[in-house]
């Protein structure tokens, strides 16, 4: 029983197989059955085996695939890596360069910076300290007690220039002299009229009148000639022109103490020199024409300052003329500085007088 079923089995295999092989079905005999089986199931166990070395070899191979993959995967996130790497080295050298192009420009705005506010500093610390002194001083000055003090200090300086002046004009006394014709009345008309007289010829120097007409002014006892504005012949008498120029030598000198007691810089400077004495003129000397400014419009005009002399030199008088007229107008600025007018353009001992008088008066303290 247990032969037929494997029988049956075998012959049921061997169908199979035959039908699977598409040919035809091979007749086996029932002694080499046995043999057969044998045979194929060490075929079919054979076929097991490979199908597993297979499947394991698959297996292996699928491994070694992924970890060539993942190599691969790497690498290419390596070289992606690395050009990022490139341009971020390449950007970080232009942002170095940049950096020293900077550093370089900050360091010469430093040195800049630094060359100017030295002078800053300076006047920084000029500036503290005459805000301390500007403290001090409402410190000082705070309160009554202070302006009484401002004031007291005002008024002694006063006294002190007028204790000064009083001694300029002790020394260069300014006194009315009764050298003319009693009753004869000489009016400033007649002093400042033409240079020639009715007959046509040229007066000799004339001396300065005071305003009252009625005797001239002299000073330190010398009579001030004043010379026309033109030329004149030669002086019949040198006395007289050495007299004059040593008169204007004393005003000039009482002038020039003056100005330097009351602090005032005069508008037309004077070289002392006694009886030759100089009074300076900052005007230019010359009037450029319109050429000259378009074509040399960068040369400076020579301002050097002209002296004219306080004396008189030979026949020209012009020079000496206007000598006299800049005293003049020095004694104006110091009599304007006091708060005084002046007596007119050629009352050059007039003024000096109304000078010493307003100076000494009790109005120039009190103001």
């Amino acid at each position: 029983m247990a032969a037929s079923e494997e029988d049956t089995m075998a012959t049921t295999t061997s169908t199979d197989e035959i039908e699977m092989n598409g040919q035809a079905p091979k007749i086996i005999e029932w002694e080499e059955l046995q043999q057969e089986l044998a045979r194929l199931w060490s075929l079919s166990s054979a076929l097991k085996k490979a199908k597993e070395r297979k499947e394991y070899l698959a297996q292996r191979l699928e491994s070694a695939i992924q970890v060539r993959k993942e190599p691969l995967h790497r690498l290419n996130q390596l070289e992606e890596m690395n050009l990022k790497l490139g341009d971020k080295k390449l950007a970080f050298e232009n942002l170095l360069v940049h950096s020293k192009v900077m550093a370089e420009a900050t360091k010469t705005e430093r040195e800049q910076l630094s060359v100017a506010i030295r002078p800053l500093l300076d006047a920084s610390e000029a500036l503290s300290i005459a805000c301390k002194r500007l403290q001090e001083a409402h410190r000082l000055l705070d309160g009554d007690r202070g302006t009484v003090h401002l004031k007291n200090l005002q008024k002694m300086l006063k006294m002190r220039q007028q204790y000064m002046v009083t001694q300029i004009s002790a020394l260069y006394p300014v006194k009315a002299s009764a050298g003319l014709a009693p009753g004869k009345v000489v009016s400033q008309k007649e002093v400042n009229r033409s240079d020639v007289d009715e007959s046509g010829s040229q007066p000799s120097i004339l001396p300065e009148v005071s305003n009252s007409g009625m005797s001239s002014l002299t000073i330190s006892g010398l009579h001030l000639a004043v010379p026309p504005f033109k030329k004149m012949s030669f002086f019949s008498d040198k006395k007289e022109a050495q007299k004059s120029a040593s008169a204007l030598g004393y005003v000039a000198h009482a002038v020039s103490l003056v100005a330097s007691y009351l602090d005032v810089p005069l508008r037309y400077p004077l070289r002392l020199g006694g009886s030759r004495s100089f009074i300076s003129d900052h005007a230019p000397s010359i009037e450029p024409m319109s050429s000259d400014l378009v074509v040399n419009s960068a040369v400076a005009i020579n301002v050097k300052p002209a002296e004219f002399p306080l004396f008189l030199e030979g026949q020209d008088t012009t020079r000496a003329a206007y000598a006299i007229f800049l005293l003049n107008k020095d004694l104006e600025q110091l009599l304007n500085y006091i708060g005084v007018e002046s007596l007119g353009p050629r009352q050059v001992l007039a003024n000096l007088k109304e000078l010493y008088r307003t100076i000494q008066s009790q109005e120039f303290i009190e103001k």
